[in-house]
């Protein structure tokens, strides 16, 4: 059965944002210029959904406000010739799509706000997306498949429940829901077992379940009949995992990059990333960043994530980063500590360094270029 409606729990207070979430929810906090709730809508729509089910709180006014029609704005846009924000305005909300509002009178847990949208979603799969995670397909700037389209054509191919994972390191085990599917590694994997926040020591694997999802409509019986935990929060995870053994439930590994915009840190990464890739701001945004940092980004290099030495890279200025660089000092060598350490010579030295090794990738600087 094809995936036609979306569920959007929204009712959270969005705490970890205060005080800007005091009278705004934090779904219409903005990244660049869209606020993350409409990401998640147009990820949803570019699957192919065109019901969007969206469970609020009473505070939540503003996000059916956005995809409301704006007369008086709309208006004033016609009237003053500016064709291109009309339309922008516009397209917020395609004329094929539809809106539906439902009330969580409590925030008792993600499980307790998909119940809440059962008799809207009725008989038929579905899928949930938390607008907390901003996700991006690898290739969905140059019009590859979203997340969520991904998603969608796993379900196709292998009906069944279909969940978002992606690799964590073990450490952070502790902070997600964990999927075992017994070692296999294939991008669809059958779910044997599912474990909420585990110690690193005792987690299954390090597949982490990520802010999407695609359900089967017996998830809301089986949700009802978890018991609630702490404070009366009913868990989703929980619903899901007591499906196991009864259903079809598999682990999807999506080609493309999670932001946890439910955390400051992962708020900002997203802002930065997005606004560099902008056509519009990108060149300005790299501009400015070079200023802060002191040294000049280069467009060539990167250095891997999860490099040991990474965060401890210093421009001849004293700025730390992670992003390649050049080095901007007027000095004609300079040291950059790190481990192992290793030598920058600035532009005008036009040196190169070799020899030396990070991550077990060769290191060079040609230029004053770092590269791994």
């Amino acid at each position: 059965m094809k995936i036609r409606k979306a569920v959007f729990p929204v009712g959270g207070l969005g705490t970890r944002f205060l005080p800007a979430t005091k009278a705004i929810p934090k779904e219409m906090l903005p990244v660049v210029d869209k606020p993350l709730i409409q990401y998640a809508v147009e990820e949803a729509y570019a699957a192919g959904i065109r019901e969007m089910i969206f469970v609020t709180g009473r505070h939540k006014r503003a996000i059916e406000d956005h995809f409301d029609t704006a007369y008086e704005l709309e208006m004033e846009l016609e009237a003053a010739g500016k064709s291109a924000l009309l339309e922008l305005v516009n397209s917020i909300k395609p004329d094929d799509m539809d809106c539906v509002y439902v009330r969580q009178p409590r925030a008792l847990g993600l499980g307790h706000a998909v119940l809440c949208a059962e008799r809207l979603v009725g008989d038929e799969p579905f899928a949930v997306l938390l607008a907390d995670d901003l996700m991006m397909g690898a290739r969905q700037a140059e019009g590859g498949p979203t997340v969520l389209q991904q998603m969608v054509q796993a379900y196709e191919s292998s009906p069944g429940t279909v969940l978002a994972v992606q690799d964590v390191p073990r450490v952070d085990t502790r902070r997600y829901g964990v999927v075992d599917v017994h070692g296999v590694s294939a991008a669809l994997a059958e779910v044997f077992a599912m474990v909420e926040k585990p110690a690193p020591d005792v987690a299954p694997s390090t597949l982490a379940v990520a802010g999407r999802y695609v359900l089967t409509p017996a998830v809301f019986e089986s949700i009802r009949r978890q018991p609630r935990g702490a404070g009366g929060e009913i868990q989703l995870t929980d619903g899901i995992a007591a499906l196991i053994g009864t259903e079809k439930v598999q682990a999807f590994r999506y080609d493309g990059t999670r932001y946890d915009c439910g955390s400051k840190e992962g708020f900002l990464e997203a802002t930065i990333d997005l606004a560099l890739a902008n056509a519009e701001l990108g060149k300005s945004v790299r501009a400015h960043l070079q200023r802060v940092m002191g040294c000049a980004l280069s467009d060539r290099t990167e250095i891997p994530r999860g490099c040991p030495a990474a965060d401890r890279w210093r421009c001849p200025g004293g700025a730390s980063t992670r992003s390649p660089m050049r080095c901007g000092s007027p000095v004609a060598a300079a040291t950059w500590r790190s481990t192992p350490p290793a030598v920058c010579v600035d532009a005008a030295s036009a040196a190169t360094l070799a020899a030396t090794r990070c991550c077990g990738k060769a290191f060079r600087s040609g230029s004053g270029f770092a590269r791994f």
